[in-house]
């Protein structure tokens, strides 16, 4: 249940997806994020630090530990449910819309 609380605090797997792609700074990284508040992204670092699952390098630059790397492994097959859930979303959203058209 620990990794459940730690991953639905907002954010937290927004920063593990954006760090799978390399080693990133603060400052791009608070950007891929949609600009989050830097205090927000300072206290989501610290606690994936306090988890071990991300380190930071002697550059400043934020990465994924082994533990993180897990963690993006196993959260790929949830984001893959993800786009087909978005997939049907999209073609009931499509279908429904062709449907009213007709009626008008």
């Amino acid at each position: 249940m620990a990794a459940l609380d730690l991953f639905g605090r907002r954010w937290m797997l927004r920063i593990i997806w954006e760090l799978h792609q390399g080693p990133t700074g603060f400052r791009p990284l608070q950007q891929r994020c949609d600009g989050m508040s830097s205090s927000v992204l300072r206290r989501r670092l610290v606690e994936l630090t306090q988890a071990g699952l991300i380190t930071q390098q002697d550059d400043s630059a934020y990465t994924l530990t082994a533990l993180g790397e897990d963690a993006y492994r196993a959260l790929s097959p949830l984001n893959r449910w993800a786009e087909g859930w978005a997939d049907t979303l999209a073609e009931q959203t499509t279908s429904h819309q062709a449907t009213t058209d007709k009626e008008v």
